[in-house]
C-alpha cells in the first residue's frame, strides 16, 4: 500500500523526532524548513517521498505558536505535491484546545478552525497526545488518534501512593479533566478530590471557587492535562497547604510552563512536577531538580509503526497492551 515509512519534523521540538526515529531504528527524514529575511517560511523536501507513508512530527507549541502551525501546514502541502502515498500529522501538543466552544459572543472556535486547516493541507491522518477536551477529535474531518500520558503517569505516581495509599488524594484542579482524572484515580486506587475554578477574564488567571471531596490532612498529587501560567496550580497548592497538606506532588502531560511559570510552581513548595516531553523546556526547566520528565517517544514509535502496519493503536491501552519502557530524561 506505502512504499516506506518516513518521519521529518519542523523547528518546533526535533529532538523529540530524533527520539522516535531512534526507537523505530530509522533515520530522520530530510528536509529544509527555515524563513527568509522577508518573515516567509520555506520548506523543501530533500529526498525522493513518492508514495511513502509520511509522518510529520511537530509539537504546536512556542516560542511561536503561529510558526510551528505554519510549517507544519507548509509541510503539509509539500508533502501532498510531493505525491506522498498518505501522510500523518504527527503533533505530541495541540494548540488552540482551550477555544473549544463559543463560551463568550463574538468568539471563534480555533481549535476547530486548525483541525479544517490541518485536513486542507493535506493530512490524510492525525497523531496528538492528550488534547485540552476529547471533543476536538470530532472537529477534524479526517481520522486521527489520541495518545494518553495515563499510564506512565500512573506508573511514576504508584511509587509514591504504595507506601501509604490511605493517606494520599488525587486533585484535579480543573474540572474538564475530571474523566481522565477519575481513570487515574482508579488505578492507583486512591479517592479523587475536585477543585472548582472560573476564569474572570481573558487574561490566563483563574480562581478557585469551590471543593469537592476530602482532602484535609492528605498528602495530594495534583493533575491537569496542561499548565501554562501555573496560575491554577498555585491556587490549588495553596489552598492545599492552607488544608494541612505538606506533601504536594504536581503531574501533567503538557509542561508549556510560559514565563517564570516553572520557577513559581517549584519553589511554591511541592515536592516534584511530573511532566512528559511532548513539548520541550528550557534548559533552566530541564537542569530544575523539582521537574521530572517522563519521555513519550517509545509511545509516539510504536502508534506510528501500529498505524503504518496497519495494527490496532487502541490496544497501546487495553489488556494486556504493550508494555512500554517508563523512561526519564
Amino acid at each position: 500500500m506505502f512504499r516506506g515509512l518516513s518521519v521529518y519534523t519542523g523547528n518546533a521540538h526535533p529532538g523529540f523526532a530524533r527520539d522516535i526515529c531512534r526507537h523505530l531504528e530509522i533515520p530522520l527524514g530530510q528536509i529544509d524548513v527555515f524563513k527568509f529575511a522577508n518573515d516567509n517560511i520555506f520548506v523543501q523536501i530533500k529526498e525522493n517521498a513518492r508514495e511513502h507513508d509520511v509522518f510529520i512530527v511537530q509539537s504546536l507549541v512556542g516560542p511561536s505558536v503561529s510558526d510551528a502551525i505554519m510549517e507544519l501546514l507548509i509541510m503539509l502541502d509539500a508533502f501532498k505535491r510531493a505525491s506522498a502515498g498518505r501522510i500523518t500529522a504527527v503533533m505530541p501538543y495541540y494548540a488552540y484546545g482551550r477555544s473549544d466552544k463559543k463560551d463568550q459572543p463574538r468568539v471563534p472556535i480555533t481549535a476547530r478552525l486548525l483541525a479544517d486547516l490541518i485536513g486542507v493541507s493535506g493530512a490524510d491522518r492525525f497523531l496528538t497526545m492528550d488534547m485540552h477536551q476529547m471533543q476536538i477529535q470530532g472537529f477534524f474531518s479526517i481520522p486521527g488518534d489520541e495518545l494518553s500520558a495515563r499510564i506512565l503517569l500512573v506508573e511514576h505516581f504508584r511509587t509514591i501512593v504504595e507506601p501509604d495509599p490511605e493517606n494520599v488524594a488525587l486533585v484535579v484542579p480543573d474540572l474538564g479533566y475530571a474523566n481522565a482524572a477519575r481513570r487515574i484515580a482508579e488505578s492507583l486506587d486512591i479517592p479523587l478530590v475536585f477543585m472548582q475554578k472560573t476564569h474572570r477574564d481573558n487574561s490566563g488567571r483563574s480562581e478557585i471557587v469551590g471543593i469537592i471531596g476530602e482532602i484535609d490532612r492528605r498528602r495530594a498529587i495534583v493533575i491537569d492535562d496542561e499548565i501554562d501560567t501555573g496560575t491554577t496550580i498555585l491556587n490549588t497548592v495553596k489552598i492545599l497547604q492552607e488544608r494541612g497538606v505538606r506533601e504536594i506532588y504536581v503531574g501533567c502531560t503538557h509542561a508549556l510552563l510560559s514565563g517564570d511559570a516553572a520557577e513559581k510552581i517549584t519553589s511554591s513548595g511541592i515536592v516534584e512536577l511530573v511532566t512528559t516531553d511532548s513539548v520541550p523546556l528550557r534548559a533552566s526547566q530541564r537542569n530544575n531538580p523539582k521537574i521530572r520528565v517522563l519521555t513519550v517517544a517509545p509511545l509516539f514509535a510504536e502508534a506510528i509503526r501500529r498505524i503504518h502496519e496497519g495494527e490496532s493503536v487502541g490496544a497501546l491501552f487495553s489488556p494486556p497492551g504493550v508494555q512500554l519502557p517508563l523512561q526519564v530524561t
